[in-house]
C-alpha cells in the first residue's frame, strides 16, 4: 500500500500543477456569478435556474477533469519512459494501476469539495438556506460516479493508443449514458428483432450513471434525497462496475508490451 499511496500522491500533485482545474473552476464561477447578478424581483424560478446552471457546470467540469487526468496517466509514463524504472523498484503493474486510480479519484474528490463549497455559497446567498445533508449526499454519489468513470477511462488508456482518442470516446460515451441511456429501453420496445434485443442488451449492460448517481434535480429543487439504504446500494452498484472496469484494465495491462 505504500507504493500505491506514493503513486496516488504524485497524481494529485500533477493535477494541481496543471491548469485544468483552475480554468474550469474560474469559468464555472464567472458564468454563475454573472447569471447571479441578474435580479428579477427575487423570483424563486430564477434562483433555481442559477443553481441548475451551476450544478450542470460542476458536473461537466468534473467529468472533463476526471477523464482528461486519467487518460494521460499510463500513456505519459510510457512516453516519458518512466514506467520502466517505476516497475523496476519493484512495483507491480497492479500497484501502478491502483495508484493511478486512487490518485485520480482522490484528486477529483478534492476538486469536487471546492466545487460543492462554491455551490453551497451561491445557494446560501441566493436561496437564503443551506441543506447541508443534501449537498453531502449529492457530493458522495457524484464522487462514486466519478470512480466508475475513472476506472473505465483507465482501461481505455491501455486499449487506445492516444490520450486524445481515449478522452474523446470516453466523454462521448459518458455523456451518452447520462442523457440517452434511460431512453434505450423505450426505444427497444418499438424496434423489430434483432434490433430490439441488441438495444435491450445495451440498456442492461451499461452502468446507469443517470439513475443511480445523478441527483442534481433533487439538490437544486430541494426535493427529498434518497434514503441511506438507497445510497448504500448505489455505492455498491458503482463499486461493482468500477471493480469490473479496473479488472479489465489490469487484464489488459499485465501482459501488454511497454516498449
Amino acid at each position: 500500500m505504500n507504493n500505491v499511496f506514493a503513486l496516488a500522491v504524485v497524481v494529485i500533485k500533477e493535477l494541481y500543477r496543471r491548469k485544468d482545474f483552475y480554468v474550469l473552476f474560474i469559468l464555472t464561477a464567472l458564468i454563475t456569478l454573472l447569471l447571479g447578478s441578474i435580479n428579477f424581483f427575487d423570483d424563486d424560478k430564477i434562483v433555481r435556474f442559477i443553481k441548475e446552471i451551476d450544478m450542470n457546470l460542476i458536473w461537466l467540469s468534473s467529468l472533463i477533469i476526471a477523464i482528461t487526468t486519467t487518460a494521460r496517466q499510463i500513456p505519459s509514463e510510457r512516453e516519458n519512459r518512466t514506467i520502466f524504472p517505476l516497475l523496476a523498484k519493484p512495483v507491480s503493474r497492479c500497484e501502478v494501476l491502483l495508484g493511478k486510480f486512487f490518485g485520480c479519484w482522490l484528486a477529483c474528490g478534492l476538486c469536487l469539495v471546492v466545487f460543492y463549497l462554491f455551490f453551497a455559497v451561491i445557494s446560501g446567498a441566493k436561496d437564503h438556506s443551506l441543506d447541508v445533508g443534501s449537498y453531502l449526499e449529492g457530493f458522495w454519489l457524484h464522487w462514486v460516479c466519478l470512480a466508475v468513470v475513472i476506472s473505465f477511462v483507465l482501461w481505455g488508456s491501455i486499449v487506445f493508443a492516444a490520450p486524445s482518442s481515449n478522452s474523446t470516446i470516453s466523454l462521448v460515451l459518458v455523456l451518452g449514458i447520462l442523457f440517452v441511456a434511460q431512453h434505450l429501453k423505450k426505444v427497444s420496445l418499438q424496434l423489430s428483432e434483432p434490433g430490439s434485443t441488441i438495444l435491450s442488451a445495451i440498456y442492461y449492460s451499461v452502468p446507469h450513471l443517470e439513475f443511480f448517481f445523478n441527483v442534481r434535480s433533487l439538490v437544486i429543487h430541494g426535493l427529498p434525497m434518497p434514503s441511506i439504504i438507497d445510497i448504500f446500494l448505489a455505492t455498491l452498484y458503482g463499486g461493482a462496475y468500477g471493480a469490473f472496469f479496473f479488472l479489465a484494465a489490469w487484464l489488459s495491462f499485465r501482459n501488454k508490451s511497454l516498449a
